[in-house]
């Protein structure tokens, strides 16, 4: 998303919906891709709230901007969050605890004053700072009227906060707890729309903005967190980018060289079980390339993964898209030469919550041995590996 002096360029993902070149197409492709970020971002967002939204007519900045607005209006209504904040002052009268040695050095000569360090309940605080940023860039470029209603609405219940850059936010100095966990969801609408999480750039000043998301990295984050709650309750575990086991050790030292991190490995008891490999890009027919499309780097990439983490079920996971036909999961299933290890092509529907699918890819099967023919028996060490 390119914004500048009134000018907008929305390009839309390769999303498989019905009549994807009309308005409604590009309506539901918005939809849909609110939902993945809904996900992977763990955001409640309502369906009251989602039926609010123009998906034909507004563009994808305009709408996540419309559902930043109307959650930050609702919470700032039932109350700005405070916390005390550490004071230090010279002061007529005592307040807090006294400063001994500010008092008897620079202050020697002021008996009028007194140096006080003190705690006072502020609004002034990172969390506030956040909304406050996310609402001064959000008003820079915004042309939904409705959207600038809204923004200057918040601005004025924001202008005693301090303005500080989003390039300076203190992130690392957030606190979330009890007391304010009903600010999360804003809080990572806030990080999204301020370039924090799944862009691969984002600048924003008074002429232009731009919004780009990596959709390797979302539909990634989407399917981990969908796998984790359909294995909810079960005895299987899911780790995004866990394992992190190295191909190679340094033959003295013992150093490990090429750090692997599979996009998801799904655990029994704290063994490997399942390991996915996410996939954005389009699998052709078999009717056009044997190979569906699938690139030989990745399958050497699972190979890997399957004897480093000593794993016998492995699997490349890519969108459903319509040429494929109706029938969405399992499109090859092949053993990897010499081994028990089974590694699965699948595609999956970017509709609805696609919980039964994934639990359907999520099935873990035993394995047979492979079949003596397919074991390797020649004694030329060069030609096993070719």
């Amino acid at each position: 998303m390119l914004a500048a002096d009134g000018v907008a360029l929305e390009i839309l993902p390769k999303i498989d919906v019905p009549g994807e070149n009309s308005s409604s197409g590009y309506g539901q492709i918005r939809q849909r891709l609110v939902h993945m970020l809904g996900v992977a971002l763990d955001l409640d967002i309502a369906a009251g709230a989602m039926a609010e939204l123009s998906w034909q007519k507004e563009t994808m900045l305009e709408i996540l901007i419309g559902l930043f607005v109307r959650k930050l209006a609702d919470e700032v209504r039932k109350g700005m969050p405070r916390r005390y904040l550490a004071h230090e002052d010279d002061l007529t009268a005592v307040r807090g605890q006294l400063d001994i040695t500010r008092q008897f050095t620079t202050l020697l000569a002021r008996p009028d004053r007194l140096a006080c360090r003190y705690d006072d309940l502020s609004p002034d605080i990172v969390l506030n700072q956040i909304m406050k940023a996310a609402v001064e860039r959000l008003v820079r470029v915004s042309t939904s009227v409705e959207n600038q209603r809204c923004l200057r609405e918040l601005a004025f219940f924001y202008a005693d906060i301090s303005s500080v850059p989003p390039s300076a936010l203190a992130w690392n100095n957030l606190i979330l707890d009890r007391t304010n966990s009903r600010w999360r969801e804003l809080v990572e609408l806030a990080r999204l729309l301020l370039g924090d999480r799944f862009q691969t750039t984002s600048s924003g000043v008074t002429q232009g903005f731009s919004l780009t998301f990596d959709m390797s990295r979302l539909f990634e984050a989407y399917v981990a967190r969908q796998l984790k709650k359909t294995l909810a309750g079960t005895d299987l575990t899911v780790h995004p980018q866990g394992g992190r086991l190295y191909c190679l050790e340094e033959a003295e030292t013992g150093a490990g060289r090429f750090m692997t991190k599979p996009d998801i490995l799904v655990k029994r008891r704290g063994v490997v079980e399942l390991i996915i490999d996410t996939k954005w890009k389009r699998v052709a027919r078999q009717m056009d390339d044997p190979k569906r499309g699938v690139s030989q780097s990745d399958i050497y990439q699972m190979v890997a993964y399957g004897q480093l983490y000593d794993c016998t079920d492995l699997l490349l996971l890519y969108p459903h898209h319509a040429e494929l036909g109706s029938t969405v999961g399992v499109f090859g299933t092949h053993r990897i030469t010499g081994t028990a290890r089974l590694l699965r092509g699948a595609t999956l529907g970017l509709h609805g919550d696609c919980k039964a699918e994934l639990r359907a890819l999520a099935t873990i099967r035993p394995l047979s041995d492979p079949p003596s023919h397919q074991r390797p028996t020649s004694s030329d060490p060069q030609q096993n590996a070719d």
